[in-house]
């Protein structure tokens, strides 16, 4: 039974990340109607949600009723909140509004063989898709930094880097790599390199950590300045 009804709790998760709990409650603890106005839900459920998530190890609650109120735990004020700079909760993000819709045609694809992701409806391939939509293509870039994220950062910690001036990492995507090793050694100048539809992405992270004077972008059209 647990097993056969994992997809509970699995779906409770991603979506609470998505509409964006976790970051609501960044550095700050809210009762379920402040939570409910503040992402603008519906009143029926929120409080089901959120003692879902204090079920799931996922929010800490104090008190009960309507008084009750809800913070973050350690783990998730670390990977959940976006805010954070070790968010991995891109990969949840897209878990919820791709993947999860898919998985709900396992039975049809064991049966026919046929794939049950955006070439079921006419489309093209999933690269192609996601390079076609720039939401959707930062979506899934980011959700694979949240995969990478622990071991970018051990690596950056790690690795001994003082013999080196630069570092080139090729499929950078986001940049996270160069952002980790570019943040922790000072004297370290890094060039992150992938497809020119995936540069302003990474532009936009750089700019955001301060590194843009000492991370380069590449893509296959030229240098561009991150």
């Amino acid at each position: 039974m647990q097993i056969g009804m994992a997809f509970w709790p699995a779906k409770t998760l991603p979506s609470a990340v998505e509409l964006g709990v976790f970051t609501a409650l960044s550095g700050k603890s809210l009762t379920a109607r402040e939570l409910q106005r503040e992402l603008g839900l519906h009143p029926r459920g929120v409080a089901d949600l959120l003692d879902t998530l204090v079920a799931l190890d996922m929010l800490a609650r104090v008190g009960d009723g309507e008084a009750a109120r809800y913070r973050n735990t350690e783990e998730t004020a670390h990977f959940l909140d976006r805010n954070s700079s070790t968010y991995m909760g891109g990969f949840l993000e897209m878990a919820n509004t791709r993947l999860y819709r898919f998985w709900g045609d396992l039975t049809e694809a064991l049966k026919t063989g046929q794939p049950q992701n955006e070439m079921k409806h006419g489309g093209a391939g999933m690269f192609e898709e996601l390079y076609r939509d720039p939401q959707r293509l930062e979506q899934f870039v980011r959700a694979m930094a949240g995969i990478s994220l622990a071991n970018f950062e051990t690596f950056a910690k790690k690795f001994d880097f003082a013999p080196y001036k630069t570092m080139c990492d090729v499929g950078g995507a986001t940049g996270q790599l160069s952002i980790f090793v570019a943040r922790r050694h000072p004297h370290m100048k890094c060039t992150t390199c992938d497809l020119p539809a995936v540069v302003p992405i990474a532009r936009k992270t750089i700019d955001a950590q301060g590194l843009s004077e000492r991370i380069t972008g590449k893509s296959k059209k030229g240098q561009v300045r991150c």
